[in-house]
């Protein structure tokens, strides 16, 4: 009797632990992304954060999940790459409206104008369907975001369906998708590299970073997922300590004066 009770009550601990293991890495990605989310809207200023960063997680999460149609693999990882992708497109479209306000605002003084008011400057839109790859994915609407993320989906879909009997494509596949997914912190690395500062970027998503990618690991190994899941969420830590480190180098040894005032009717372009 003992031992059935006993049985009972680990069966439902175990079923308690998968459940609670399964949300966090469904709904801990996005986590990350909250405070630097609130940072842009409090501040009106995209400058600090990459969106690269977006880019790469739609790119790896549509590849993840057109791998999972030739091998399959845990449920949550699905639902995980779902929920990434409508979290960066939100995350796409701030970043985009700052932009678009902060050229809105920006105004010089022509050659032309009266001497008492200035004239405002009208930039250039830049659209997807320009093809102007000078200006890729630094676009004025979030719809040729939009637009650019269908087209990818659709050819990367279309060269599934006919390669997907071939098991060095599917693994292929499912390498590019989470070694994608290992470079998401280069474009912020590259970002804080290039200001030689990490202002703007909120490190509190960093440290979310480090903690869910070092859990996603281990559920990684724990799961038995494919060796490619883990091999590259050992390589996502690495790049996550990495910019901890460029945090704590930059702060230590300033590369240039901090701004301290940060106004909303003059907030950079991305």
């Amino acid at each position: 009797m003992e031992d059935e009770v006993f049985q009972q009550t680990m069966h439902i601990v175990n079923l308690l632990v998968t459940w609670t293991a399964a949300t966090a890495i469904i709904f801990g990605g996005v986590v990350p992304y909250i405070p630097q989310y609130r940072e842009i809207k409090r501040t009106q200023n995209a400058e600090g954060f990459s969106t690269y960063v977006c880019l790469v997680l739609l790119v790896a999460n549509i590849l993840r999940i057109l791998f999972r149609f030739g091998r399959y693999f845990e449920t949550p990882l699905l639902w995980q790459s779902i929920i990434m992708i409508v979290t960066m497109l939100v995350m796409l479209n701030l970043c985009t409206d700052v932009r678009v306000t902060a050229e809105l605002n920006t105004k010089r003084r022509s050659f032309t104008a009266s001497e008492i008011k200035d004239e405002e400057i009208k930039l250039p839109k830049k659209h997807f369907l320009d093809f102007d790859w000078g200006h890729f994915w630094s676009w004025s609407r979030f719809a040729d975001y939009l637009q650019c993320v269908l087209a990818f989906t659709a050819v990367a879909a279309y060269v599934t369906y006919l390669l997907l009997d071939s098991d060095v494509f599917v693994e292929s596949l499912g390498f590019l998708a989470v070694f994608t997914e290992a470079m998401l912190g280069t474009p912020q690395l590259y970002c804080n590299y290039q200001n030689k500062s990490t202002e703007g970027m909120s490190i509190k998503m960093v440290l979310m970073w480090t903690s869910g990618d070092t859990f996603k690991t281990g559920y990684f190994l724990l799961t038995e997922a494919p060796v490619q899941f883990w091999i590259c969420g050992m390589l996502q830590v690495c790049v996550d300590v990495a910019i901890l480190f460029q945090v704590y180098y930059y702060s230590r040894y300033p590369q240039k004066p901090v701004s301290h005032t940060v106004h909303t009717t003059s907030a950079k372009a991305l």
